[in-house]
């Protein structure tokens, strides 16, 4: 099977999973339990703490032991977890099996984008860009699916499981997923210096300004997006939405990023990195504030597509902004750096906004939110000078 497309694959079944596992299922599951706002945002958020703290070893640890190794040791985590769920009956056990399932993405993701862009230099936006646009395949239907499901069953447990077994699937497809020609070369390597080399790489990315500030800029936006993902349903909900109507609006603005990514990776292989990321995160600072304003149904579904378009202009185009950052060999290093920083803000998100909510309300709450996102425009403007635009050499 072809590397790409087989990576494809199996990434799309992991984030049909995950985002089915998370929203809107999982703030309402964590309402029901008794869960307050400020209890809500940590459950939403635990999953991405595991990526902030694993993600950069998992990363690490794939440029010496393997890239299908990893993936298949994550492809374990999406499989066994999810059957726990309906044995869940209070907040704080939800909260820990959360942290546990989070090692499915704290090991995969960073990985599994680290076999893409190492497949090749040239076009390594406009791949990443698909590879990000399949992924939202799974993304798109994933809320969908839980939001019907749940809608349909009122059952949370019927819903997991089905999760579950989309999990199986997924390990499944890992072991599709052909190794790498330099695993073969690696594997005959002695240990001692396969260890050498994960310490050398880890310093030498954690090491590169630019790659940090990069990172930065995604967990910004992430900042936002995480704590869209945690309250919407919420919100939406106290509004008068039910919950297929919440899976619609969720929908509809993954849907437009899944279209728009591989537009964003392809002209910023032809123009550059920093545009794209610069317009994307100015539309997520306009939209945020006022998708919490909206209140009808025809509102949040038109202002879905602008926060679709700001995702997708910045997702795909910072991975490969740090992809272009290092050398191939500390590829997996890289992503890891990017991916625990990028959780880093997720998780803040979803906790910041809990706070901000509950002292201040939804709207002004994400008014500051977007502030930051603004000034994180500012500073990638300034600091971080463009190794893929025309005129621009390699830093």
């Amino acid at each position: 099977m072809n590397a790409f497309i087989a990576i494809v694959f199996a990434s799309l079944l992991s984030r049909l999973g995950y985002q089915m596992a998370r929203s809107p299922v999982l703030p309402r599951f964590a309402e029901d339990l008794g869960a307050a706002p400020e209890m809500i945002g940590v459950i939403v958020a635990a999953s991405t703490v595991t990526g902030a703290f694993f993600k950069l070893p998992a990363g690490a640890l794939s440029d010496v032991l393997g890239r299908k190794r990893m993936m298949a040791l994550g492809g374990l985590f999406f499989a066994v977890p999810p059957f726990f769920y309906p044995l869940v009956s209070d907040a704080a056990t939800l909260l820990v099996l959360r942290f546990v399932h989070g090692f499915a993405t704290a090991i995969f993701s960073p990985v599994a984008a680290a076999y893409v862009a190492g497949l090749a230099e040239r076009g390594r936006g406009a791949r990443l860009g698909w590879f990000s646009s399949s992924n939202d395949i799974g993304a798109t239907a994933g809320p969908l699916l839980g939001g019907l499901v749940l809608y349909y069953t009122a059952s949370y447990a019927a819903t997991y499981l089905l999760v579950g077994a989309l999990g199986a699937l997924t390990l499944a497809a890992v072991l599709l997923v052909p190794e790498t020609d330099g695993f073969a070369r690696r594997e005959r390597t002695p240990l001692a210096v396969r260890a050498a080399a994960f310490r050398q790489g880890l310093r030498e990315v954690a090491g590169t300004p630019a790659v940090i500030v990069a990172s930065l800029v995604e967990a910004v936006m992430w900042l936002g997006f995480g704590a869209f993902l945690g309250f919407l349903p919420i919100y939406a909900k106290a509004a008068g939405r039910n919950d297929a109507e919440i899976a619609l609006v969720l929908g509809v603005q993954l849907a437009v990023a899944m279209v728009a990514k591989p537009l964003a990776g392809h002209a910023s292989d032809r123009l550059g990195r920093k545009p794209a990321i610069v317009v994307g995160l100015l539309l997520c600072a306009v939209a945020l504030p006022l998708v919490f304003r909206a209140g009808s149904l025809a509102a949040l579904i038109a202002l879905a597509p602008l926060l679709g378009l700001g995702v997708a202009a910045v997702t795909p185009v910072t991975n490969a902004l740090i992809a272009d950052l290092v050398e191939s060999r500390r590829l997996g290093a890289a992503m890891g750096v990017f991916g625990t920083i990028w959780d880093i803000g997720e998780a803040a998100g979803p906790i910041l906004a809990g706070f901000l909510i509950g002292g201040l309300g939804y709207a002004p709450a994400f008014d500051a939110i977007a502030l930051t996102m603004v000034a994180a425009t500012g500073a990638l403007a300034v600091l971080v000078r463009d190794p893929a635009a025309p005129t621009g050499g390699r830093a």
